[in-house]
């Protein structure tokens, strides 16, 4: 008899890390903040460290710190803070994906905030 085998499809993905890295170039390529004028992002891991990627974890601390690969040449590491909203903790509890978490293009709010001197970026998502 086998083992009844777990929902292990886990949010923070390859897929939602790839969507968010395009929002991020979009984001980038539509600033009007002449420091991020070539700034472009080559990717976000999805493979942050110490077991950030449970849900007791996201549910508890509200954060996933991860890199990001951001800059003119899109190969200067970044810490990324991915800071999880009402939304977006919802969808990591039930297992459901994030990418409709991402603000949309429109979005009236601030929702990255750059450091480029202390390679650092917050991101929030809805």
């Amino acid at each position: 008899m086998t083992k009844t085998k777990k929902n292990t499809e886990i949010p923070f993905n390859e897929e939602f890390c790839t969507r968010l890295e395009f929002r991020l170039c979009k984001e980038f390529s539509d600033s009007n903040d002449s420091k991020l004028k070539g700034f472009w992002c080559d990717g976000v891991s999805w493979l942050p460290t110490d077991n950030q990627l449970t849900r007791k974890h996201v549910n508890d601390k509200r954060i996933i710190i991860t890199k990001a690969w951001i800059g003119k040449s899109g190969q200067d590491v970044y810490q990324a803070t991915i800071h999880f909203g009402k939304k977006s903790l919802s969808n990591y509890a039930k297992g459901k994906e994030l990418t409709e978490c991402i603000p949309e293009l429109d979005s009236e709010t601030d929702w990255i905030e750059i450091d480029i001197e202390g390679k650092t970026i917050d991101i929030r998502l809805k």
